[in-house]
């Protein structure tokens, strides 16, 4: 009995033998497939005749789509095809999306570098005729520091304070009626908060400056910043609001202390989105700064130029210098954009509570 129980007791050879493991497509599969794609996208673009490379890259990407499918449902069963095709169409979204990002990137680099110089940073269109070749952004990028500087130093702590009420302190209907107010402004046009700070230069008789496109560019940044701000103040935990109240520390202070250095990373990076959303407005400046060829260091008093007007203005020029100061300033504004995204990122790691070791 005692053998028979041994000799039952052991694992048969079959079981030792059962694999679970199934059929499966090598990891270069899917660079194959895209490879496989490309070339018969580009091919049959080539034969049918198709002049704009885009028919070319949207059949390419139907190609890889069908391809994945077919060969990993005939090899791995339909259940890991749908997998890939998921996978597949997610990449396939993520280049049509990328793709006309470096695209602009590279277009703008290309064509403004032909006339980016020092000479072109630090010179204004004083006394030179738009059509001839010459001149330069200086006076068109201090107009846009300043405005966008001004606007900042408005718009960021309103927009902080209110985020700060709707989130600790909000309840009931006024907080209510904040929120929907807030939310009615992040769909303002640009133009129509330039009227509203136009009719009051006209009622109160102000002569055009910086400072009043500022404040349109203001009302534009507000919104945004509230936004973005409330997004970052309700990720923090309520444990470290709790735990600040347990210790006898006021609310005032635990916001201040805990809740606004916890969030510091992500408010900085609103503050920045609000930013580079206002950068690039136009509208508003051509109704309230008028634009100038000269330079005028003083946001206060007289009509200025900023970085938007002076492309659209070159533009409307229509000779090939002008097109190509205006590819050049497109690119310092860009590039501005790019910098205060940088620094914001510092600022954010810099700012951000560490934790202890």
């Amino acid at each position: 009995m005692s053998n028979a129980t041994i000799q039952d007791k052991r694992p048969t050879p079959h079981v030792r033998t059962v694999s679970l493991s199934r059929k499966g497509l090598p990891r270069w599969a899917p660079t194959a497939f895209a490879a496989a794609a490309v070339v018969l996208g580009c091919g049959l673009g080539y034969v049918a005749g198709w002049q704009s490379r885009v028919q070319w890259g949207m059949v390419s990407a139907l190609f890889f789509v069908v391809l994945t499918y077919s060969i990993s449902s005939a090899v791995e069963g339909r259940r890991q095809a749908r997998d890939r095709v998921a996978t597949s169409v997610v990449w396939v979204c993520f280049l049509l999306a990328i793709i006309p990002l470096f695209s602009l990137i590279w277009v703008t680099a290309s064509r403004g570098m032909k006339v980016m110089d020092g000479y072109f940073l630090s010179h204004s269109m004083a006394g030179v005729p738009g059509f001839e070749t010459g001149g330069g952004v200086y006076h068109a990028l201090i107009g846009t520091l300043e405005q966008v500087g001004l606007a900042t130093v408005i718009a960021a702590p309103l927009g902080l304070l209110t985020a700060i009420y709707l989130v600790e302190y909000g309840k009931g209907k006024l907080a209510k009626a904040v929120t929907f107010f807030v939310d009615v402004m992040t769909g303002i046009p640009s133009i129509v908060a330039g009227l509203f700070i136009l009719s009051i230069m006209l009622m109160a008789e102000l002569k055009p400056s910086g400072l009043m496109g500022a404040l349109a560019l203001t009302i534009l940044m507000v919104p945004v910043v509230v936004r973005s701000t409330e997004e970052m103040l309700k990720l923090v935990p309520n444990e470290l609001r709790e735990a600040s109240l347990a210790l006898g520390v006021p609310k005032w202070r635990t916001i201040l202390k805990v809740v606004l250095p916890t969030a510091v990373g992500g408010i900085t990076t609103g503050v920045m989105l609000a930013i580079a959303r206002i950068a690039g407005e136009t509208a508003p400046i051509m109704l309230l700064v008028f634009g100038s060829q000269l330079i005028n260091p003083n946001p206060f008093d007289g009509a200025q130029s900023s970085l938007p007007f002076y492309i659209w203005e070159q533009y409307r020029v229509g000779s090939e210098a002008s097109y190509d100061r205006a590819w050049a300033a497109a690119l310092v504004l860009i590039a501005f954009v790019m910098i205060l995204n940088l620094v914001a990122r510092g600022i954010a790691r810099w700012k951000a509570p560490k934790s202890g070791r």
